[in-house]
């Protein structure tokens, strides 16, 4: 990416809580300048959320950002990883947040990936009943998908992010140069996010998609593809928060392969599948159950996972018990009067919200799923 890549702005224009995401190569040197343009004072209070690994590359230089802002701002490192994503580890940036006397004028900003933006998102939606919150994400996952929203919460044993809340940020700010430092496996799971936007919505981003071919590193995507990627994603995202900001209706479409890939984490132990890898399986599962009941062709199918292919991901369904599947399946955020409403693909570029998967359908398409 140029280093004198402009910056992006795309709206998120919700009518109480709009907010900005800002996209641009070189962006976090200006993270504090972009929050002074928020409306946020010299002398705000500012604790920065991070792990150890984006600490070590990039915490530095927002930290320098933030202060020269005129910025009252610190630092916290927490572990990352999904086993972390606990009320425990969210009781840490509680603490921190006392001990630096955060107040309801204060500001948490999150730099990391989708745990660090969901657990310190969540802190500042749960302190002193709500303080404002900036997300920087450092991953594609985080940047097409978990910064954008302001779906915030941690896991609980019996599923992931049962506990949370809907807290809109201040500022969105993506730098693109930070995915230089993430590894190529966590690079390939936040393409599976950005194939769901193809899938629900985007027809035209999927075949841009299918053009590029190799998709499975930063490096083969290539700066003009990835810009093209991280705004048509984050417009697609926009556009569906702005519609239902509180996933009444229109916004479950986000969770495309979210149902089935939720299972899969939980059943197969948070952190054996990265998020995205569990999303990957959980679209090709989604596939397979519209396909069974003839919702889509199967040419139509075999474009989804070429293109799961393409990125790297797996999309076979694992070795899990049937009955435990359909069990961790009740448990799911989105059932509603015991039934489990699943996104399934009609096209490339578009999905329905269905209510009427039987137990022998899943069955059928999971089990026999390639």
């Amino acid at each position: 990416m140029p280093a004198a890549c402009p910056l992006r702005t795309i709206a998120i224009e919700l009518s109480a809580n709009p907010y900005p995401v800002v996209i641009g190569a070189g962006a976090l040197a200006g993270l504090g300048e972009q929050i002074r343009a928020r409306g946020f004072k010299a002398g705000t209070k500012v604790l920065m959320v991070t792990n150890p690994v984006v600490q070590e590359h990039y915490g530095a230089t927002a930290l320098a950002s933030l202060q020269a802002a005129g910025f009252e701002a610190s630092t916290l490192v927490i572990e990352a990883g999904e086993d972390q994503k606990t009320p425990a580890t969210v009781g840490l940036i509680h603490d921190a947040a006392f001990a630096r006397k955060l107040e309801r004028g204060s500001l948490i900003v999150a730099l990391g990936g989708g745990v660090v933006g969901d657990m310190a998102g969540f802190a500042a939606a749960t302190w002193l009943r709500g303080i404002a919150v900036v997300q920087v994400p450092t991953t594609l996952l985080a940047m097409v998908d978990a910064a954008i929203g302001g779906k915030t919460g941690v896991n609980h044993p019996g599923g992931k992010n049962l506990i949370g809340a809907f807290h809109q940020p201040r500022l969105v700010l993506i730098d693109p140069t930070t995915l230089s430092t993430l590894p190529e496996r966590e690079f390939r799971a936040g393409m599976a996010e950005v194939i769901k936007y193809g899938v629900i919505g985007d027809a035209e981003l999927f075949a841009a998609l299918e053009a590029a071919g190799n998709l499975s590193a930063m490096a083969a995507v290539g700066p003009e593809l990835l810009q093209t990627l991280l705004e048509r994603s984050a417009a697609a995202k926009a556009r569906v928060v702005a519609a239902d900001e509180h996933e009444g209706g229109l916004r479950a479409i986000l969770n495309y392969g979210h149902t089935l890939g939720h299972v899969v984490e939980a059943l197969c132990g948070y952190g054996t599948w990265l998020h995205g890898e569990a999303v990957a399986i959980g679209m090709a599962a989604a596939g397979e159950i519209a396909l069974a009941m003839g919702l889509w062709s199967a040419t139509e199918q075999q474009r989804q996972l070429a293109l799961i292919e393409a990125a790297g991901l797996p999309h076979r369904w694992p070795e899990l018990n049937p009955e435990a599947v359909l069990t961790c399946l009740q448990g799911d955020k989105k059932v509603r009067d015991g039934q489990v409403r699943f996104v399934l693909p009609t096209a490339i570029g578009s999905v329905e919200i269905r209510s009427d998967v039987s137990e022998a359908t899943i069955r059928q398409a999971l089990y026999a799923s390639p």
